[in-house]
């Protein structure tokens, strides 16, 4: 992703304790999926790689490279502000951290934390990253959220229940985002079948 390809990928998982992200669960696929009728499959929710290696540890290098995955995923589709406060007020305190694109342009994101992980019967794998929010008025509050906004349940489940779209890429995300944006985000995917607009920055 060009116009970010210079965000630094360590921060996104660690920030300083100034701006310590709370985890975005790793949602991690059991190695058997579940066949359903309406084409879903239930996946375990793990809160960092090493437990992701932990319970699959014939998988380690699937589970890092899935991480690596999600997070590059989380920098070109997730939410982005142009104010730490915008970025507060959707996800809550100690939940965002800043960021400059190659443009020298100041961003803010929430941190991510993980991912969600399918098994592949040909060794392979699928990733995806996954959000919560800290903050009592978003509507993503105490819920496991994609980086456009679909919601898959409450967060201190250790389970969610996804159908493939969760694992496809999203649309790039270049234009901030104002407060209380990732909550109208969620609304139009909710009030559309799961269907969001996203523009980018301009210039």
């Amino acid at each position: 992703m060009k116009r970010t390809e210079n965000i630094d990928l360590d921060v996104m998982r660690k920030g300083p304790k100034l701006f310590a992200f709370k985890p975005i669960a790793l949602a991690v696929a059991a190695g058997t999926l579940v066949a359903c009728s309406d084409s879903t499959e239930e996946t375990q929710v793990y809160r960092s790689a090493e437990d992701c290696i932990s319970g699959n540890p014939d998988q380690v290098e699937q589970c890092q490279l899935a991480y690596k995955d999600a997070v590059n995923e989380a920098v070109k589709s997730g939410p982005k502000y142009s104010s730490m406060q915008a970025c507060i007020e959707d996800f809550g305190p100690d939940s965002c951290n800043s960021y400059t694109t190659q443009s020298s342009q100041s961003i803010f994101m929430p941190f991510i934390a993980g991912y969600m992980f399918s098994s592949m019967l040909n060794g392979g794998y699928r990733s995806a990253p996954l959000y919560t929010s800290y903050s009592r008025h978003s509507p993503a509050y105490g819920k496991w959220s994609s980086t456009d906004g679909a919601l898959y349940g409450s967060s201190n489940s250790n389970k969610v229940r996804v159908n493939d779209n969760a694992f496809k890429p999203k649309p790039t995300v270049r234009r901030t985002m104002s407060r209380g944006g990732f909550g109208s985000t969620i609304a139009a995917k909710s009030r559309f079948g799961g269907k969001t607009s996203r523009s980018s920055w301009g210039g």
